[in-house]
């Protein structure tokens, strides 16, 4: 039996002040996410970090929480599920790098369960260290032999997928610009080496062939800085604030490299920059929903899974 395990980021259990610490404990104390020396990063993590950032996180996880749980976890189960059915011969299953379910225990399962041949997919469109290299590593850890796809921005199906929903989106209403919003990482890291700019930017150029719409009306942005080190530039709320004051109010945001509804899309996006960018004078702003269980996306997985398994 062949088998594919789908990891995204992961979520806390609840959203509570207890469970979100212990959350952010386990990705912040992540090296490939906060490369600072440990000895100087600890005491600041555990000290400052957690006490301060860890009650107001959680009340941002209650706004996006839903009665099934954290959406991102409720959308990879039902990508997972969906794939399942286009690999009716397969053994599908989702992990998370922080939280649950874990990789290493989900691998175990799976072997367990007669898993031969695995293949491992980051469900990162774009390959960074913050989170793929730590995908990476699990895995390693387990001493599996596996197939891993590390990225897919460059896939032409996944591109016509997400230029699809893009296009749509955009014929709702008539907007000004769209942005397209990508995580931000470090600008120290991309100095450093990490691929992750240079694979957005090719993203980005790959959806504006895609799309109808005039190049000069889409703008690259990063959004979810974390810190006060400089990140990749533009931000996104700044780009909001300055291109409403040029008399522009209505905007479209896609963030193609969040393929589930999660906290980034829905309270950072929907909320936080929604109440900003109207408190300054704007007046639409919508996201373009992420993938989630698009059947086209789904069907896409599963074919990649087939091609390199």
């Amino acid at each position: 039996m062949q088998g594919l395990l789908l990891v995204n980021l992961g979520s806390p259990a609840r959203p509570t002040t207890k469970d979100v610490r212990k959350y952010l404990k386990e990705f912040l104390g992540d090296q490939n996410v906060v490369t600072l020396p440990k000895w100087f990063w600890r005491p600041i993590l555990n000290g400052f970090v957690l006490p301060l950032r860890s009650w107001r996180s959680a009340t941002f996880y209650q706004h996006e929480w839903t009665k099934d749980g954290s959406p991102l976890i409720v959308n990879m189960q039902k990508i997972t599920e969906r794939v399942q059915t286009f690999l009716p011969h397969w053994q599908v299953r989702m992990a998370m790098t922080y939280g649950q379910p874990k990789i290493k225990e989900t691998l175990l399962k799976m072997k367990a369960a007669g898993c031969q041949r695995i293949t491992v997919m980051s469900m990162f469109p774009e390959y960074t260290l913050s989170t793929t290299k730590s995908i990476i590593e699990q895995v390693k850890e387990t001493g599996f032999k596996v197939n891993f796809i590390d990225r897919f921005y460059q896939e032409k199906k996944y591109q016509a997928a997400c230029a699809r929903h893009i296009q749509k989106a955009w014929q709702q209403k008539h907007y000004d610009y769209l942005f397209i919003s990508y995580h931000g990482i470090s600008s120290r890291k991309v100095k450093h080496g990490d691929p992750y700019l240079k694979e957005c930017r090719e993203a980005t150029h790959s959806l504006i062939k895609l799309l109808d719409i005039p190049n000069e009306r889409i703008k690259m942005v990063f959004q979810s800085k974390f810190g006060p080190m400089p990140w990749l530039k533009p931000y996104l709320k700044n780009t909001l604030l300055e291109t409403v004051q040029m008399g522009n109010r209505n905007i479209l945001i896609a963030a193609p490299s969040f393929v589930t509804d999660c906290l980034e899309t829905i309270e950072e996006d929907y909320v936080q920059n929604y109440q900003a960018f109207r408190s300054n004078g704007g007046k639409e702003l919508d996201i373009v929903p992420p993938l989630n269980d698009d059947p086209a996306f789904c069907q896409f997985i599963a074919d990649l899974a087939v091609s390199r398994g």
